[in-house]
This record gives C-alpha cells, sequence and structure tokens, in this order.
C-alpha cells in the first residue's frame, strides 16, 4: 500500500533550515513497530504520524530511536500539512490528541500557533557533573518536567559550546537545554537530547514550554521572539500564559515522497 509521507522544514521559512519532521497520514490500525521501522528510516530528529479520531487527529511522535511524548516541530509540520494539502481550511483549528493531551494549532496569516502546555523548570541545586560539561558559570538550573535548563551568561560561549555527549547522556534526565539573553532577541537556546538518539535538535518547540515561562518570568514579559542557535537555526514567537504556552513558528515543505513499504 503507498502513503505520503511529507517532510517539513519547521519553525523556518527558508528551505533546508529551521528542523525537519516527517509527516505520515496514516491509517488507525498501522503496528507500533511499523512506525518505529519508517522513523529509522527517515533519520529525522522526529516524525509524526497521525490518524483521524473525534474531530481531530491522533498525533504521535518518534526519533529514530524511542517515541518521545511531547515534540513541537513535529506538530507544527503536521498542521502545516493539513493546511498545505487541503484536509484542514485554512481557518480551521488542527487539534491534536497526544501522550501530553489535547495540543492545538492555528494559522496567523504566514505563521502556525500552537498551544502547548506550561513545563514550568523548578530550581535546583547544580551537580559537579554539570559544571564538568558546562565548563563556565552557571547562572540557573531548573528541572522541568522532561529536562534541564541552564542559564548561562555569555552568548557567543553558548553559539560556539561543543557538547560531550557522552556527559550528557548519562545526566538524569532528557535533555539539556542551555540557554542566555541575546543582543537580538529576547534570548537564545540550544537543545541537546543524545539519550533519544538526537545530539543537538536544531529548533525545539517543547523546549520553548520551559523556556518560555522562564523568561517570561525573568524578563517580566509574556510575548518574546527566541532564536535555537543551532547549526540550521530558527525563530520563534512565543506568549506566556500561565499554565499554557503559545509557539509560533513558520515551516516548508521540502519533500513529498511515495513509501511503498
Amino acid at each position: 500500500m503507498s502513503r505520503k509521507i511529507y517532510q517539513v522544514d519547521a519553525f523556518t521559512d527558508t528551505p533546508f533550515k529551521g528542523n525537519p519532521a516527517g509527516v505520515c497520514l496514516v491509517d488507525k490500525g498501522v503496528p507500533d513497530e511499523w512506525m518505529k521501522e519508517v522513523a529509522s528510516e527517515m533519520n529525522l530528529s522526529e516524525t509524526a504520524f497521525l490518524f483521524p479520531e473525534d474531530g481531530g487527529y491522533r498525533l504521535r511522535w518518534f526519533t529514530p530511536k524511542v517515541e518521545v511524548d511531547l515534540c513541537g516541530h513535529a506538530t507544527l509540520a503536521s498542521a502545516h500539512i493539513l493546511w498545505e494539502k487541503g484536509i484542514l481550511k485554512q481557518d480551521d483549528e488542527a487539534r491534536f490528541f497526544t501522550r501530553s493531551g489535547l495540543l492545538t494549532a492555528k494559522k496567523d496569516g504566514d505563521w502556525i500557533i500552537l498551544d502547548f502546555p506550561s513545563l514550568a523548570p523548578a530550581e535546583i541545586q547544580v551537580p559537579q557533573e554539570l559544571k564538568a560539561i558546562v565548563q563556565t558559570e552557571i547562572l540557573y538550573l531548573g528541572k522541568s518536567r522532561f529536562d534541564w535548563l541552564v542559564e548561562i551568561a555569555d552568548e557567543d560561549f553558548l553559539k560556539n559550546f561543543v557538547p560531550d555527549c557522552s556527559a550528557i547522556i548519562k545526566l538524569p534526565v532528557r535533555g539539556l537545554i542551555l540557554t542566555s539573553r541575546s543582543k537580538k532577541y529576547d534570548f537564545v537556546s540550544r537543545f541537546f537530547v543524545p539519550a533519544v538518539g538526537v545530539n543537538e535538535d536544531p529548533v525545539t518547540g517543547s523546549a520553548h514550554s520551559v523556556l518560555t515561562p522562564y523568561w517570561a518570568g525573568k524578563l517580566g514579559k509574556n510575548e518574546l521572539f527566541a532564536h535555537q542557535a543551532s547549526l540550521r537555526g530558527g525563530e520563534l514567537k512565543l506568549w506566556n500564559k500561565g499554565d499554557r504556552v503559545g509557539i509560533g513558528g513558520q515551516a516548508v515543505t521540502v519533500m513529498e515522497i511515495d513509501l511503498i513499504a
């Protein structure tokens, strides 16, 4: 049976920038093992699989290694495909049922705005193993549901940081978010998740569920503009809404593949 799988660059309006995600619309009865194998074949940070359910879509995300509980860029890519292919009307809301509850998306001109849970971090003591990894002054360490958030002072240090992924993978969290103030943006960040098979994620929606409440509180503003400073890079508009966050980005389709296996 032939299916389409799309590759979408998320959090960018420029092909081959932002974060690439696979998007595949499937039947409800597709086996988990098949989805895992397709995600491994795509070899992207995430491949999304969705099928109609209760007036919306069941949405699942797989890295080449594991299924994950929350993924922003593949959700944005999925909504983009639903609108681009005419499956949803341009003014329809996209509704996704996921491991992290109901997530929604809406169009705002060329931007897509995701409604995600807020994952505000709680401050914790800095362990020695983290100091050895970061190797600059740590201004703050917080733990969210999935990750550690580390604030440092120097934007240039962040951009040039070379991670020791063999050490990061031993930390007792999914991933490590590194962030600092920025000259151009409200803040910049990078995100390292070798535990799920992705050494550095190019642009990460779920990390901004942590970064948004943190920087909103620190800067005293609920609307933010951010940059994830990976090699590919990407820009995000952000809104702090208490127990929810708005995460805005653009997306562009770069491939349409006939999947025949």
